[in-house]
């Protein structure tokens, strides 16, 4: 059992949970995540390890809630278990001294880019970041994404606070004004990683994405998670999360996550949160 000691709500839908698990917190690098399961009937979740703290023996999981198994989530307290949590999980970011680098965050993509931007700073590197969300609501973490930059952009779809418009176009105003960058790395909504990994893909600035597919085990067991990558198939949670976004094959990871949207769905509609409990009535014969 693990028992989350901080929760905080950081915009409409994304929570934050500082969760005790020493045993993870002394091996976790940035770039790595865990795998959670809420209660013996939940669904496993994997999550992108926001934060670690080795001497509280503590990390910090940060969520949107965008099906039912996050909802169900979202509703734990302070004082809470979590039943499992398995971690950490995958292949550390590389981290050296590059020189410049750009670290892009979109939506809540912004909380795994933090602490692989704050290590890049630590190891020397001249770091820009670029954070973007719909609205200023919705950005998470500006201060801390200020805190380990040289440089930051910040942009919303809709204007209402840095620049309107996408990530995207940050970046490419940087590469148009021959600013040398000597490494970009990107984690948000697959759109938007491929959108970055495309805008470079011209200057040869090599590009570094997260990839989120569908995860299962976790341990390269039940191939769900798996992407193409240049001529190869790889497994996410053990040869990644992270590749070169020159090489991923887009298409097929949309499509793969897009595979199980009627379930959700049902699930969502049996969901116990918002009202009544759906869970126990009989479906109409």
């Amino acid at each position: 059992m693990y028992e989350i000691i901080r929760k905080e709500i950081l915009a409409q839908g994304i929570k934050l949970f500082e969760t005790a698990a020493p045993e993870i917190a002394a091996k976790a690098k940035p770039g790595q995540f865990i795998i959670l399961r809420q209660d013996e009937k939940s669904e496993r979740i994997p999550l992108t390890m926001a934060d670690f703290d080795r001497e509280k023996g503590t990390i910090t999981l940060i969520f949107q809630e965008v099906g039912r198994s996050t909802a169900d989530l979202g509703r734990l307290e302070p004082g809470d278990n979590i039943l499992d949590l398995v971690g950490p999980l995958g292949r550390a970011s590389e981290i050296e001294k590059f020189g410049r680098v750009v670290c892009i965050g979109g939506g809540v993509g912004i909380a795994p880019i933090y602490p692989i931007t704050r290590a890049f700073k630590a190891a020397g590197n001249e770091v820009i970041s670029i954070i973007g969300a719909r609205t200023a609501e919705q950005l998470i973490l500006q201060g801390e994404m200020k805190a380990v930059s040289d440089h930051i952009h910040i942009t919303s779809d809709d204007g209402s606070i840095g620049k309107k418009g996408f990530v995207t176009d940050v970046l490419s105003k940087l590469l148009a004004d021959e600013v040398h960058v000597d490494l970009i790395t990107a984690i948000g909504p697959l759109p938007m990683m491929q959108a970055v990994s495309e805008a470079s893909r011209s200057y040869g600035v090599k590009t570094i994405v997260s990839m989120n597919p569908i995860m299962v085990d976790g341990t390269g067991m039940c191939g769900a998670c798996r992407v193409a990558v240049g001529s190869e198939t790889k497994f996410a949670c053990v040869d990644g999360p992270e590749f070169d976004g020159h090489l991923v094959d887009w298409q097929l990871a949309r499509n793969r996550s897009r595979m199980f949207l009627a379930e959700e769905k049902i699930a969502q509609e049996h969901s116990c949160s918002g009202g009544e409990c759906q869970c126990q009535k009989k479906k109409p014969e």
